[in-house]
């Protein structure tokens, strides 16, 4: 058996990329990207021409900027950003010439969410806001030059998004008291909305865009089938066209030109993310890359003339590799990978695997075995994924390398209520947590034992958010199935959770109570299903991690199923961040939560540990 391969440093798998990111600017003429400063904080930085040096455009003092875009306002990008995990986000413009950072709603309390851009009126934007009621996002008409704000739509009730058509707001997706949506269109904004689509409190569907005459509204939905398609929607007959669909998998990902605002292709998460033509002529660019490496393919960004493009190849076992591709010349160019350094490391792949749950359902899951270590009777955890709508893909995870890397098979698997599958296998998780949901995870588990890959006696559970609930759950309901759990900000009791949702979710707690249940009508329900009211029968050892600023899982989850555990003198381990909400976005956190977390199951489940060492400026405080 060959020797295993050596430890990859958990400084490159939870610090921050190297270079991440990349978009072009509307003009062609700049390329930023996202990249660390001097303190390690993540910043925008503005690529070098004509052999000048890269330089950083961006002085985020600490928290590190992830989301950001060109606005076509010339040498001018935006970003946003919160504090400290409250999502309570506000937008920023900065200039490129000059360095100037302007907060464009500084309004405390508030949360703004990018709506509209146009290149044909590059002076303004649509934002969505509550500022008059911190439950009720309305539109507003920004003046990025000048700063001044005014209401443009106000919501109608219970909107979920807005989409715009040359800077008018034309669709509204509201949520439905049954729990469904409602498509809202509207000719002009002092025109009467119409309701055009109802989806049903089992159906899901969005508005995607509108085409150049604004005749034709492009939109996903599974009314009348069971997975998500692309349809065309008439807006003066209502016939609906399918431009694209799947008999499996939804249609996820949706590409339209910049300026003609034709729809060239759909995407479709299977096994990998894949990418279905409606353009000849976007197919054939895409081909060379097919060349260079059978990963995914993301068209990161493109300049109006669509004569430049921005394209990440992404893998299974490793960063995303960056190119610049010339489309007159059919060139393409490497550009960076996200963290060239993992490259000197053995990492992992993904095995994609088919598990029959003990119901019939088809469950569709990935596995992870460390390289060079003979796959049998290996220690396993069960990484679970966040939402529950969510799923998990192949694509590269920083956790799944981690973990393979210390000597752990590594499991996921979409559970029922996982969204990307249809109608049927996310409704099919309504009222379950802790139930059938639960029972997935156990029957992929016993899928891989039954092989003789995993040692029964030697598996883990871990995830956050709802992974974080499944683990909690694991250890409570199932107490004598997994050695030890990971929990990072795991709701402990439903019922508390649904009663302290942040206020701007009003609009998607009718479509809450359908999936979960109702924290007042269903709370016996509820209770039964929440770990926290079973925390005595917890054997094993459990680990808790907790932003101390989380909006939407809030610290009074972890604390109390904590206290109760201590009160039975049960084994726990509780780390708090106080600049944090529910992600761990700083650097130092990450790397101090995963070390934690490494220590922990390699006492539990034997496999490989790199010492803690110093960590300076995490915020962890073990309580």
């Amino acid at each position: 058996m060959s020797q295993s391969p050596p430890l990859i440093p958990r400084t490159l798998l939870f610090g921050n990329p190297s270079r991440s990111g990349p978009k072009i600017s509307p003009d062609g003429r700049h390329l930023v990207y996202l990249a660390p400063d001097e303190r390690q904080v993540l910043q925008v930085w503005l690529a070098g021409a004509n052999g000048q040096p890269d330089r950083v455009l961006t002085r985020d003092p600490k928290r590190g900027i992830r989301m950001f875009s060109w606005t076509f306002l010339p040498d001018q990008l935006m970003y946003l950003q919160d504090a400290e995990g409250d999502e309570n986000y506000h937008l920023f413009l900065v200039h490129l010439g000059t360095g100037l950072v302007r907060d464009l709603t500084p309004f405390q309390g508030v949360r703004a969410e990018l709506v509209a851009l146009h290149h044909q009126n590059p002076r303004f934007a649509l934002v969505a806001m509550n500022i008059n009621d911190r439950a009720v996002m309305d539109v507003y008409r920004l003046d990025l030059v000048s700063g001044a704000v005014e209401l443009d739509t106000r919501n109608p009730g219970n909107a979920l998004s807005y989409t715009a058509h040359e800077l008018n707001i034309r669709a509204v997706l509201v949520s439905t008291d049954d729990g469904g949506q409602d498509l809202l269109l509207r000719q002009a904004n002092d025109e009467p909305w119409r309701n055009v689509q109802h989806w049903g409190p089992d159906e899901q569907g969005k508005p995607v865009s509108f085409s150049l005459d604004g005749k034709t509204l492009y939109l996903l939905g599974n009314h009348n089938f069971d997975t998500m398609r692309l349809l065309a929607h008439d807006i003066q007959t209502g016939n609906q066209t399918v431009l694209a669909q799947d008999l499996h998998f939804d249609a996820e990902g949706v590409m339209t030109h910049p300026t003609r605002q034709t729809v060239q292709a759909v995407s479709f998460h299977r096994d990998k993310y894949e990418w279905e033509f409606l353009d000849d002529d976007l197919a054939a660019d895409f081909q060379p890359f097919r060349q260079i490496h059978q990963g995914e393919m993301f068209l990161q960004s493109r300049d109006l003339a669509d004569t430049t493009w921005i394209v990440s190849l992404n893998f299974d076992h490793g960063q995303p590799h960056y190119y610049r591709y010339d489309r007159p010349r059919k060139k393409a160019s490497f550009l960076f990978a996200g963290h060239p350094e993992l490259d000197q490391y053995v990492r992992a792949h993904k095995q994609s695997i088919r598990v029959t749950a003990r119901d019939g359902l088809t469950l569709h899951g990935y596995l992870t075995l460390p390289v060079d270590v003979e796959p049998r009777n290996l220690p396993l955890v069960l990484y679970v994924h966040g939402g529950p709508w969510m799923r998990d893909g192949w694509g590269f995870w920083s956790v799944i390398q981690w973990l393979a890397n210390r000597g752990y098979a590594v499991l996921q698997v979409n559970f029922r209520g996982s969204s990307g599958y249809g109608k049927a296998h996310l409704s099919a998780g309504n009222h379950q947590w802790g139930a059938a949901m639960h029972h997935d995870l156990l029957d992929a588990v016993g899928w891989v034992i039954d092989r003789k890959i995993a040692d029964p006696q030697r598996v883990a559970i871990m995830g956050a958010s709802y992974g974080g609930y499944a683990t909690l759950a694991g250890l409570t309901f199932t107490p004598d199935f997994f050695c030890a759990g990971v929990d990072l900000v795991g709701p402990s009791n439903i019922v508390t959770l649904l009663k302290t949702t942040p206020p701007y979710w009003k609009p998607m707690l009718a479509m809450i109570d359908r999936r979960v249940g109702n924290p007042y009508r269903d709370e016996e329900s509820l209770k039964s299903r929440s770990p926290l009211f079973f925390a005595d029968r917890i054997k094993r050892p459990l680990l808790i991690g907790q932003g101390a600023n989380d909006p939407r899982v809030k610290q009074a989850e972890s604390d109390q199923i904590v206290a109760a555990m201590r009160k039975a003198s049960l084994p726990v381990e509780y780390v708090i961040y106080a600049d944090e909400g529910h992600t761990l976005a700083r650097p130092p956190n990450r790397l101090h939560f995963y070390a934690l977390a490494e220590k922990f199951l390699a006492t539990h489940l034997g496999g490989r540990c790199e010492p803690m060492g110093d960590i300076p400026g995490h915020s962890g405080q073990m309580r």
